[in-house]
């Protein structure tokens, strides 16, 4: 079930995204991980329109918007592949008429989830905090 972020739901919200990062993001340093799991916490929650996945009385994965940028889409590495990611992003794109977001380039397991939803590749960067590139990736959902 997909409902609206709550604050009883932040330490399942942190363990999906710890858990999943540890798979995705495994070349990035403990210490990024620790900054990023309070930045999450106190900075990005607040002002980001949360949605979470609840499956038997627990949050296993989460989105997080600010406008029609995906500022985080994670899922606990135990409920991947069962279309919950997915689930995720059909929910956020109805109401946007594109969405854009930013992935590690090492991050192979969210790219192949980017590229077989439609986004394609729109710049480079690099993510200066983390050390590593970062590709842009941009998905149209409205005809021009």
């Amino acid at each position: 079930m997909i409902r609206p972020y709550s604050d009883d739901d932040l330490g399942d919200l942190l363990e999906a995204w710890y858990q999943a990062s540890l798979v995705a993001h495994s070349f990035l340093s403990d210490q990024f991980l620790a900054n990023e799991r309070r930045e999450i916490a106190e900075r990005w929650l607040p002002i980001a329109e949360t949605r979470v996945y609840e499956h038997q009385g627990k949050v296993v994965g989460f989105i997080s918007m600010l406008g029609n940028e995906v500022g985080a889409i994670f899922v606990h590495p135990l409920h991947q592949r069962h279309g919950i990611g997915r689930a995720l992003m059909d929910h956020v794109r109805e109401s946007r008429p594109y969405l854009e977001l930013g992935v590690f380039e090492e991050n192979e397991a969210g790219r192949r989830f980017y590229d077989r939803y439609g986004f394609e590749l729109v710049g480079r960067t690099m993510n200066e905090e983390a050390g590593h590139p970062e590709l842009r990736l941009r998905l149209d959902l409205r005809p021009a």
